[in-house]
């Protein structure tokens, strides 16, 4: 049996990160979905807390047919260690998936295969620029799988993210701690 490892912040998951989990799990028997910066929210970097994303990502995965298992990932500020720190915390893996240059090399290193994929529509999917329409007042519902609509709206995330990113004098970006 081969399980592949997928590490994203998904700040929202989006249709991006639903078709590359479909493509994982056309390729392997069981998915871990790795939520990445898991100790942060409530920032317009990271809007959403673990758990949100974790509802997130389990009611758009309950339709995949393969198995799959969501974990929550800390981050930790030691890459040298990074690899081990995520294998402490998620079921056992044999190939990760990642085309994040860092990540592919700490993985590579570690001894771990990488596969990488085509990256999906990365003009749009990209969720700084969905985390942009939704402070703007944009649409961008048609960008994330419905279920994750469903949990913003649920959370009142699209509430707090306008609110953190709300003008206090200074730039949005300060904001992003």
């Amino acid at each position: 049996m081969t399980r592949g490892f997928y590490i994203g912040r998904f700040q929202p998951f989006h249709d991006g990160h639903r078709e590359m989990t479909a493509e994982i799990a056309a390729e392997v028997d069981e998915v871990v979905v790795g939520i990445g910066s898991a100790d942060a929210s409530h920032s317009v970097r990271n809007p959403f807390t673990a758990g949100e994303r974790v509802m997130m990502v389990s009611r758009v995965l309950e339709d995949v047919d393969t198995r799959t298992y969501v974990v929550p990932i800390e981050d930790i500020d030691r890459n040298s260690v990074w690899v081990s720190h995520i294998e402490s915390m998620a079921p056992d893996f044999q190939v990760a998936y990642s085309n994040n240059p860092l990540v592919i090399r700490l993985f590579e290193e570690a001894g771990i295969e990488v596969r990488q994929s085509r990256m999906y529509n990365r003009e749009d999917l990209k969720g700084s620029r969905i985390r942009s329409r939704m402070i703007g007042g944009d649409d961008w519902e048609h960008l994330v799988p419905d279920a994750v609509v469903d949990v913003i709206d649920e959370i009142d995330g699209l509430e707090r993210l306008q609110t953190i990113a709300g003008d206090d004098g200074g730039d949005a970006s300060e904001n992003d701690h």
